[in-house]
């Protein structure tokens, strides 16, 4: 073996011991959780709650289950909110909530559509797809621009993943006491919304807003809970 492969073959070597340090010490958390903060903790308060809720959704019990998501999504806002107030936001932060928000909002959504509204494995899986995709997309979106800023009142670009979310649980509500409302109709119209997450629509943030969403989340609660104890 000749001086020159002699040393390429050490310098290949090199490279795959410091790469193999590098996933050690990242399995042990030197580069992970030993960087998370309070705010990404609570996010992952968010991420356990959706978990919760995915259980509840394949166990039969949509209810129990739409409660669920949105205690993470008390969670979620929780996040955000501490991060603003201590100034540790980050773009770390960022795409951890990011990768939460998959399964708070968008497979929850999907889920509930599956297990209480699809008219058929077919159509839910369209549904399903449809949410995943355009809400995924929307997500990468905001991690690579970030928000919008309009007179100094932040936005998001297009339709966010709460409002896609939203809409779903609008159906399921529009089933239960609208007699004629069906899975395909709701199909027809969260299909219909997805594309505006990639849109250029600016759904800008401001506390009128975040009001009207916690508003409508305390609703959402109260109307699972009177349907499940047979109230209504």
């Amino acid at each position: 073996m000749t001086d020159e492969l002699r040393s390429a073959l050490r310098g290949r070597l090199d490279a795959v011991d410091a790469r193999a340090s590098e996933v050690v010490r990242s399995s042990t958390g030197e580069n992970m959780i030993s960087r998370l903060g309070a705010a990404d903790w609570l996010s992952l308060g968010a991420l356990f709650w959706a978990w919760v809720g995915a259980i509840l959704f394949v166990s039969g019990e949509p209810n129990w289950a739409i409660v669920a998501v949105l205690v993470g999504f008390a969670f979620d806002k929780a996040d955000g909110y501490y991060a603003r107030k201590t100034g540790t936001a980050s773009a770390f932060g960022r795409q951890i909530d990011s990768f939460i928000d998959i399964f708070a909002y968008l497979v929850s959504a999907a889920l509930l559509y599956h297990v209480a509204l699809a008219p058929n494995p077919v159509v839910s899986a369209v549904v399903g797809f449809v949410v995943l995709t355009f809400g995924g997309l929307r997500l990468i979106r905001h991690n690579s621009e970030g928000f919008g800023d309009d007179s100094g009142t932040s936005y998001y670009r297009g339709t966010t993943v709460v409002h896609t979310h939203l809409v779903v649980l609008a159906n399921y509500f529009l089933l239960q006491f609208v007699p004629p409302w069906n899975g395909w109709v709701a199909g027809a119209t969260i299909v219909a919304v997805c594309p505006l997450m990639t849109s250029d629509y600016k759904a800008y943030k401001t506390d009128a807003g975040h009001l009207l969403v916690g508003v409508a989340g305390v609703l959402t609660v109260v109307g699972c809970l009177a349907l499940e104890f047979g109230v209504v």
